[in-house]
């Protein structure tokens, strides 16, 4: 799977990503390593899954977290030293700087070219951009590192908005970035719904402005884009709720079938109307599918009259 990535630097990114979720429960990579310890693609997965280990643990405040940090970024520096090129060694990196919210390390408090940003690890994103330009892993572990400072709830949530709106803002055509800003305001009912809060009007700002014109904006110019990599399912499905909720069924309903049948957790999950539901997620993913599909066959052009 990663040799036929070949120079796709995206697509490897994302594969990396998926192999080092699935596999870091168990042993896949230590043997791997015994059957071909030479093999780059081998040695930059043991570093993919260090991360997430390490990852992992910072999560659940274990004590090993601090010594599986260090290994991991150990490894991935390695990596990137090995074979320059590879972007995927950069975003191990990148993902270890959300453990780092008090920004101790210097790469992890750079300003940032943008004077509405914080600091950051914005050399470690400058090098992800030079072997990839616009990767979209890279620019979601920003905004889990913003996320992750030891600031207010408010001041993080305002902080990921202005990024989002900023990177949205000069995305190119075809670029998952230009959903950005509607992955921030998911991240704010996401905070409320942590807290057990439900907001009534929620629902009511999705098709107001400006977040409708990112809504529509990202389907027109990434969704409707020909020749578009490998769209994320968890992108159309933000997409797809952002249009459902601002009251666009009809490109809703295209979003929802292209995902077919493969859903995501989230959206659904946080932006459901009662948090106390446990399947309140499932249950809106399919009253809005079945609503936006609805819709869609009710109001379809009808062909005229053959001459």
């Amino acid at each position: 799977m990663l040799a036929a990535t070949g120079g796709q630097w995206g697509l490897r990114t994302s594969r990396t990503q998926v192999l080092a979720v699935t596999t870091a429960h168990s042993d896949v990579m230590g043997v791997w390593l015994t059957e071909e310890p030479h093999s780059y693609d081998a040695q930059v997965m043991r570093a993919r899954v260090s991360v997430e280990r390490a990852l992992r643990a910072h999560h659940q405040q274990h004590a090993s977290a601090a010594a599986l940090e260090e290994a991991a970024r150990h490894g991935s520096l390695m990596m990137a030293h090995r074979e320059p090129r590879d972007p995927v060694p950069w975003i191990c990196l990148l993902a270890l700087a959300q453990i780092d919210g008090r920004q101790v390390r210097r790469e992890h408090r750079e300003e940032s070219a943008e004077p509405m940003l914080p600091s950051g690890p914005w050399g470690l994103l400058h090098g992800i951009n030079q072997r990839d330009p616009y990767n979209r892993e890279a620019y979601h572990r920003i905004l889990q590192f913003i996320l992750a400072r030891p600031v207010p709830p408010a001041a993080s949530l305002a902080a990921v908005f202005d990024f989002g709106r900023w990177v949205a803002s000069w995305s190119p055509a075809g670029s998952p970035l230009l959903l950005l800003p509607l992955y921030a305001l998911v991240e704010q009912c996401r905070q409320q719904s942590l807290q057990r809060r439900a907001d009534p009007l929620w629902r009511r700002q999705w098709a107001q402005e400006p977040t409708i014109t990112y809504a529509t904006n990202a389907f027109h110019h990434w969704f409707k884009q020909p020749g578009t990599a490998p769209r994320s399912v968890t992108d159309l499905h933000h997409l797809a709720y952002a249009l459902w909720a601002g009251h666009r069924f009809v490109e809703a309903a295209e979003v929802f079938t292209a995902a077919g049948t493969y859903a995501s957790r989230e959206p659904w999950a946080s932006v459901h109307e009662d948090p106390n539901h446990p399947d309140g997620g499932e249950v809106l993913l399919l009253r809005a599918r079945r609503e936006s599909l609805s819709f869609a066959r009710t109001h379809a052009p009808r062909a005229g009259p053959v001459r």
